[in-house]
């Protein structure tokens, strides 16, 4: 399993006071109102940066680093991941997953057989709709509701499914 979770990627500085509009990765970007700080990936180091500010504009969150006071001091961070540790992420309900650790996931049909390997995850409007990498019948998809997905054991990388017709292509069997 994942020990950091994705929250965003900082696209460009915003002014000269050294804030940066950043891209958020995560469900709900009002999450950055509560983080007390992230991990930066600069891709040869890890910085952990406090938040000293936090503001919204449309689709992005304006973030302003504790320390970083002049447009100097992060334009060197354009394009670099934002990132918490597991022990900071939001806590999940009952039946709620993170994404990075569904990828992978070995999905089993009902009668125990093999279905394939979870290699995406959709976020549509509705539900989730999982993306199974079959050999049988290629690529798939399977909507994460209740009917379809029967049980999840992350820590075992296990899922079983139920099959809805229509789903697969019957004629590949």
């Amino acid at each position: 399993m994942e020990e950091k979770f994705k929250v965003g990627i900082i696209t460009t500085t915003h002014g000269i006071r050294g804030e940066v509009k950043v891209f958020p990765t995560t469900d709900d970007s009002r999450r950055f109102k509560r983080l007390k700080d992230v991990l930066l990936d600069t891709g040869k180091e890890e910085l952990r940066l406090e938040i000293e500010g936090v503001k919204f504009f449309k689709n992005l969150v304006i973030l302003k680093f504790q320390g970083l006071d002049s447009i100097n001091d992060v334009e060197k961070f354009k394009g670099c991941g934002l990132y918490v540790p597991r022990a900071n992420a939001v806590r999940l309900r009952r039946d709620e997953y993170f994404v990075a650790d569904l990828i992978g996931v070995e999905g089993f049909l009902e009668d125990g057989s093999r279905f394939g390997v979870l290699k995406d995850v959709l976020e549509t409007g509705a539900n989730d709709v999982y993306i199974f990498d079959t050999e049988r019948y290629g690529e798939v998809l399977v909507p994460a509701i209740k009917d379809c997905i029967l049980e999840v054991d992350v820590e075992a990388g296990k899922m079983r499914l139920h099959l809805l017709p229509g789903l697969v292509d019957e004629r590949k069997l």
